[in-house]
């Protein structure tokens, strides 16, 4: 699917039950819908990892890949129609967390983390299933060379204080490149997103002033610049924009084909969200899979680290009391047996082995670890 078409739709994926898990290979009308009418198993949220949710469930759809889940004692076995039908509507982080809370799916993807206290208060866990960047788009087609910010102009740049390309902060950043004399067209999220809250919350560390004249958060008062819906969104808009900056996961960024920024990094060196670069700032932060307060990777020290890395985390329901809490834990655990090598091969950073197994672990046994 061009990205240019993703912008806020259903990625419905549906598939009738395996060959005889029902008399004559098909399904029955009313064995394909659940009680919310749609998909057997529906999820919500992430735009920024939409790209791999599309490959995973396609693999879990057709079994390609994978194994048995089943876990005795954890109400994950035994249920013939735990593949028949996925749904995942990509709307945004803020929007999928609301979605859950609500009962109308039953996971949610988003780089938004919750703090434990209100984890408990909504009686969810979140639990990290990839790592990916957030890249800075720029649409200069007249540059012939990669353009390079650090976060002090870039922030500069979105309140609206740097309004021309060839401003002399961007020029001495840039000695060799010949920039032109054009005005600078900031493109932001419209809706809350995981993706603008950790933008965001990097750019708090990089201009003291970002906090209190902008905000950290899935939403925040843009002083500048034109909305976008989704990532897709985003995306058409620079597309449409010379002179265009925005903000895209790492994956979405490279598929536009306009130039990927790099980002001056804690140790001084420019990097791009490459998957050596996601990783490195993975490794120079300490962190455990069952921790609900889960690391989002920003200016990570050392010298190969990319500044703007972010844990994609699944959000579910702490206590599995449906059927479908159960289906999302299955199609969960068999992402992280069998679904890293696609993460790699999309440019994500799959979790470390020993954490995946953990949060695999986690899911199966159907609570969270101490």
């Amino acid at each position: 699917m061009p990205l240019a078409t993703r912008h806020l739709q259903r990625c419905r994926l549906l598939q009738l039950a395996a060959a005889g898990a029902v008399a004559g290979g098909t399904v029955p009308p009313a064995l394909a819908q659940d009680a919310f009418g749609q998909a057997l198993l529906q999820g919500a949220g992430s735009t920024f990892v939409l790209p791999l949710v599309q490959q995973w469930i396609r693999q879990y759809r057709e079994g390609q890949v994978g194994a048995d889940l089943a876990a005795g004692n954890a109400g994950l076995d035994g249920d013939p129609l735990g593949r028949a039908a996925l749904d995942y509507e990509a709307i945004g982080s803020l929007a999928g967390l609301q979605r859950l809370q609500a009962k109308a799916v039953d996971f949610a993807f988003s780089e938004l983390p919750l703090s434990p206290p209100a984890l408990a208060e909504r009686g969810l866990i979140q639990l990290p299933v990839v790592l990916g960047g957030v890249a800075v788009v720029a649409n200069l087609p007249s540059l012939k060379s990669r353009l390079r910010l650090d976060g002090a102009t870039l922030a500069a740049v979105f309140r609206g204080h740097i309004t021309r390309w060839n401003d002399a902060a961007i020029a001495a950043l840039n000695p060799d490149l010949p920039l032109p004399d054009a005005a600078i067209a900031p493109i932001h999220r419209a809706e809350g997103s995981g993706t603008t809250y950790t933008l965001t919350r990097y750019l708090a560390t990089q201009d003291a002033g970002w906090q209190q004249a902008v905000g950290v958060d899935a939403q925040v008062r843009w002083p500048t610049g034109t909305a976008a819906r989704g990532s897709s969104g985003v995306a058409r808009e620079l597309a449409a924009t010379t002179g265009g900056i925005g903000y895209l996961d790492a994956v979405q960024a490279r598929a536009t084909g306009l130039a990927v920024v790099m980002l001056r990094n804690a140790a001084g060196r420019y990097v791009l969200p490459e998957a050596a670069a996601i990783e490195a700032a993975a490794q120079a932060t300490p962190w455990r899979a069952g921790q609900d307060a889960q690391p989002q990777f920003i200016d990570a020290p050392g010298e190969a680290s990319y500044p703007i890395a972010a844990t994609v985390l699944a959000l579910l329901n702490r206590q599995p009391a449906s059927r479908g809490d159960r289906r999302a834990r299955a199609f969960l655990a068999w992402a992280l047996a069998n679904g890293q090598d696609s993460a790699r091969a999309l440019g994500y950073v799959a979790l470390p082995a020993e954490v995946a197994q953990q949060v695999r672990a986690q899911l199966l046994a159907g609570r969270p670890q101490a």
